[in-house]
């Protein structure tokens, strides 16, 4: 019964994410329910669930909706990925050759990172990410790295509410004012970190790559055993992913 009630739900959910992309701008919630054919109560409940995973942006004073970042973070993530991909494996490969360590690059995806690459190191063990995985972004060093150079206002509409925040093992920011703290610190050092957020006893440090615009794209981390590595130890490790970072980012057009 529950596989029945969901999919005309998935359905009606992709239905009024097309609908709006159709559209030359915001649009009253009345419209949407006429132009889908759904009942008001029905259309109201999907914006309210999509407004709140950033797929919707409600605008109050107009009473319309229109598409969120989260559904321009979808449509760019589909032109970037194959190029990314392909220009980014050989990078971490040879960061993991240098380093020994496992090497990653993920790109924003709402308010989760998708893997593309995943290059594991000899003898180093198994890890929650692997190519196609999504977590929450604010709790990886990748997805910090991409958050730290997103313009405040991104940021917030990702993060609305302190039900936003996913907690995988109750280390990490639990609200907008104690991820900005985490982000603003990535800014200035020049590179995130994570420390026990995604795994017990794993750390990772992660760059941010941008293209052509300096708009980033994709984090690009290695990860290690927390107690591998001391403070200067890692940073020297967060200046290998930063050098492979840029090397990405020029092969992407940026300078």
């Amino acid at each position: 019964m529950a596989g029945s009630s969901t999919v005309p739900a998935a359905r009606s959910t992709a239905r009024l994410l097309t609908f709006l992309a159709a559209q030359p701008g915001p649009v009253p919630a009345g419209a949407i329910a006429h132009g889908l054919g759904l009942p008001r109560s029905s259309v109201y409940h999907l914006l309210s669930v999509l407004r709140d995973e950033g797929f919707v942006r409600h605008f109050p004073d107009e009473r319309r909706y229109g598409l969120g970042v989260a559904a321009l973070g979808l449509g760019s993530a589909y032109t970037r990925q194959a190029p990314l991909t392909r220009l980014a494996a050989p990078v971490v490969a040879r960061l993991v050759e240098s380093t020994g360590e496992n090497g990653h690059l993920a790109v924003l995806n709402g308010r989760e990172v998708l893997y593309l690459v995943e290059q594991r190191a000899p003898a180093r063990p198994p890890l929650v990410t692997d190519v196609d995985v999504h977590l929450p972004s604010h709790l990886t060093a990748s997805g910090r790295a991409v958050l730290a150079l997103l313009p405040p206002a991104q940021v917030r509409a990702l993060y609305p509410t302190p039900g936003s925040f996913t907690d995988l093992t109750g280390a990490g920011p639990g609200t907008l004012r104690e991820l900005r703290t985490v982000l603003r610190e990535s800014r200035a050092r020049g590179w995130a970190e994570e420390d026990g957020e995604v795994s017990v006893g794993f750390a990772s440090v992660a760059a941010a790559v941008v293209d052509h615009t300096g708009r980033p794209v994709a984090g690009l981390a290695l990860t290690f055993r927390s107690e591998a590595y001391d403070g200067d130890a890692r940073a020297g490790l967060a200046r290998h992913a930063a050098v492979a970072a840029r090397e990405v980012s020029r092969r992407l057009g940026a300078r």
